[in-house]
Formats: structure tokens, C-alpha cells, sequence
């Protein structure tokens, strides 16, 4: 992922109001490794049921403003739907977007399961159980994190363009 300043991520965020964007808690960038990062995802640390998405489309960073299901009852495995990680299923949570434009406005919303701590890139990278390869070779292995980082980049790239379309 290219790397992007406190700015552009404000300016990202296509479904928040001016105030929103204005009271967003931004991580340090300074800290983060940009080169094994496929999006980036973080957890406001004020409001904790706020969190936020960007990545890159069309040469130009999107990003949404998601709220976390308040959670009831006891966690249950589930599929992060970006990272599709089959070993990191306990800490999965509902994130809800509203739509950008009119839409999000009437209050229409899109949600999804992803990662709590936002780590699908970390997870996409996970070296392959011997299950999972079929047999014990590095190329295979290297082929098939190379799938699972185009599938993670793809899926978080559909998700927030849904977010963002207005039709």
C-alpha cells in the first residue's frame, strides 16, 4: 500500500460528515509497515465502536468510516469475508458502513466481517499449513499467500467502492 499522510486519509473518507472527519483519531503513520499493508484498517481509540478502512482505487485513496456491531453474547468463529484467514476465526467482528452520497444520508448501510484488529494483511501472509499447500513446498506456499494477498486486496477494494457508490 502506498503510504499516506494524515491529510489524505481525512480527505479519504467518503461516507463521514466534515465533523466526523474532523474527530477522527489517526494512527502514526510513521510507525506503520506500508509495504505489507493491503489496506489500512484501524480502531478509534475514543470511540470505540468507530473504525475505518482505506485502501487505494483508481490511483486515489478511499477510505469509510465503519461502526462495529455492539457485541452480544459469546464470540463464535467466523470468516473474516476479506481476508478468508481458516486459522484467525475468534476475533471476527460485524462492521457496518453507511453509503456514501443521498443514499447514506437516508441512512442506507452496507456491512461486512472483518478482522476486529483490522490484521487481514498479517493473516493473507500467514505461511500455509501443509493442509492447506497439499504437500511441503515453498513455491506452492508462496503461490498460494500470493493468491490470498490479490483476493484480500480485491475484496477490500469491492467492499469500499460498494460503500462509496451512490446508484
Amino acid at each position: 500500500m502506498n503510504p499516506l499522510t494524515e491529510q489524505q486519509l481525512r480527505d479519504s473518507l467518503v461516507n463521514a460528515t466534515r465533523s466526523e472527519r474532523q474527530r477522527m483519531i489517526v494512527p502514526d503513520l510513521a510507525e506503520l509497515a506500508w509495504d505489507r499493508l493491503d489496506y489500512l484498517g484501524w480502531r478509534d481509540r475514543k470511540q470505540p465502536l468507530s473504525a475505518y478502512a482505506v485502501t487505494w482505487i483508481d490511483d486515489a485513496p478511499v477510505g469509510v468510516l465503519l461502526r462495529a456491531a455492539e457485541r452480544t453474547g459469546p464470540r463464535r468463529a467466523a470468516m473474516c469475508a476479506w481476508c478468508e484467514d481458516v486459522v484467525e476465526t475468534r476475533d471476527v467482528q460485524l462492521y457496518v458502513a453507511k453509503r456514501g452520497g443521498a443514499a447514506g444520508r437516508k441512512g442506507d448501510t452496507i456491512g461486512t466481517l472483518i478482522c476486529t484488529d483490522f490484521g487481514c494483511s498479517r493473516n493473507a501472509r500467514r505461511r500455509p499449513t501443509l493442509a492447506e499447500a497439499g504437500r511441503d513446498d515453498d513455491a506452492v506456499r508462496a503461490a498460494i499467500v500470493e493468491r490470498r494477498v490479490a483476493g484480500l486486496r480485491e475484496r477490500a477494494r469491492r467492499f469500499l467502492d460498494e460503500v462509496r457508490s451512490t446508484a
